[in-house]
Order: structure tokens, then sequence, then C-alpha cells
């Protein structure tokens, strides 16, 4: 479903402040896979799914979402493959505009527009339902403005908004990163229902080591723009903190130094 071949990326080449974030990496998502990707501070990983996301052009290698070459689409063309969520509660949404609004805009992503009422009852029913699965009680303040709501709230709305058309490929960038540790469990457990339901191919940046080991079916580490410990399976399952630590000094040769991975 995904394939990135050699991807390099250098940020202010040829000048003292050069930075290489994404080191000639090589990486293969098969349908449905729910890929975590963690590693400390200035790993690669928001570079990486910013590059599949178009946000940045790699500077060498091939990006490639089921079998269709995305390397040089335009951001705004290959966002119909994909669904993203933010780490920034007030990203991915509109804060001015109501709940079923946000969702009517999700909706109509990629597709024709008619003259007609914009939310017709139907439709408004259907996001009623939707907004049900969250189990927030958002399914009736469907006229409610999104910045209105709490961070846990509008992340969940988000998630939905990403997840409704049944993207080819989810890119959760840190999408947790700034809740409350209640309120990310509950993030977490929506997604997890919506990837399982949806059989959404996924990558997920994370800062929390334990919610890499727990959640997905396949765990990456990155470190100085490469890809240094990939584990799947019955193996990734056995996982700890622990050994997830050591492997990363096995692989790297230095300590893991990132408090709120450890710590998360």
């Amino acid at each position: 479903m995904l394939k990135l071949t050699n991807i390099t990326k250098i940020f202010n080449a040829s000048t003292v402040n050069e930075k290489v974030a994404l080191n000639n990496i090589s990486l293969t998502l098969n349908d449905g896979d729910f890929v975590t990707v963690i590693g400390g501070n200035g790993a690669g990983k928001s570079t990486m799914l910013n590059a599949v996301a178009g946000v940045w052009k790699p500077d060498a290698g091939r990006i490639v979402i089921n079998e269709t070459d995305i390397t040089d689409m335009p951001e705004y063309i290959r966002a119909k493959f994909l669904g993203r969520v933010f780490q920034d509660p007030m990203m991915g949404t509109a804060a001015d505009m109501q709940i079923e609004e946000n969702l009517a805009l999700a909706a109509r992503r990629g597709k024709p527009r008619t003259l007609r009422w914009a939310i017709s009852k139907k439709e408004r029913e259907t996001y009623r339902e939707m907004l049900a699965q969250l189990d927030l009680g958002l399914e009736d303040r469907l006229t409610t403005k999104v910045g209105l709501l709490s961070g846990g709230q509008r992340q969940a709305v988000a998630l939905l908004m990403a997840t409704m058309n049944n993207p080819q490929l989810l890119l959760l960038d840190e999408h947790t990163a700034a809740l409350d540790p209640k309120t990310a469990q509950k993030v977490l457990e929506i997604t997890d229902k919506f990837v399982l339901e949806g059989h959404l191919t996924t990558l997920m940046v994370t800062h929390n080591m334990r919610d890499a080991i727990t959640h997905g079916n396949r765990l990456i580490m990155m470190n100085a723009g490469k890809i240094i410990f990939d584990v799947s399976g019955e193996e990734k399952q056995k996982l700890t903190v622990e050994t997830l630590l050591e492997q990363f000094s096995k692989a790297s040769g230095t300590e893991f130094a990132n408090d709120r991975a450890l710590l998360g």
C-alpha cells in the first residue's frame, strides 16, 4: 500500500546548518498494516510523514501509494489518497465552523460540488451516528462550533474526519502528544477502533514507547534519519520498554535520550 524507496531529505544543504533529516530510507507497508514509529528528537519521524503527505519533496528516492507514484504529486492532489491527524488539536479542523459543517467538508473531499443545500437531513443523521461511535456526547452537539470543544473532543472529530472516506493511507503525527494521559488513551482507543473496522493502512508517529509497543502490528524505530529497528507480529507483542531500549543501543551505538518517550 505504501512504498518508500531510497528517500533522502537534506535541509539547508551545503551550509553550516546542513541537516540530513532522511538518509536513504526504504520502507514498505502492506495493506492493513498499522505501523508505529518511535525515535528521539530529530530522528526523522515527522519528516518521513511530511514527505509522504507532500509537505516536503524528497531530494532523492520514490514514494508510491497503491502502485501510484506520488513523488512529484502536489500536496493538494495526493490528499485524496490520505487521511491525516496532526499533533496540534487546532489543526485539521475549522474552529469557526460547526461540527456537522466540518464533517460535511471531510465527506466532500475530492468530490464534485453541486448547487444544493449544504447538509441534507440524511447526511445529518449519518453524522450523528458517526459521532455516537466516539462515546463523547457529540452526537447531540452537531451545531456546536469545533473551536468550543476540548482538545480531546476536537482530536476525536479530526480523527473521524480523516477516516470517514476510507483513505488508502492514514497518517497520525503524534496525534495524542498534546493531550492529558486519560484523554490520550481515549483517542487511542478510538484510533484502534477506526483502523480495525476500516482495515486502514496506518503510519503512527508517537513519542510514547508504551503506546508504540501496545498499538499496531508493527513497530519501526528511527535514529539520525535512518530506520534502525523493524519488528512485527509475535516478536513485537513480546517487546517491553527495556528490550526496546536495548535494541536501540545495539542498533545505534548510543543511549536513547528522549525523556518524553521514556516517561510517557
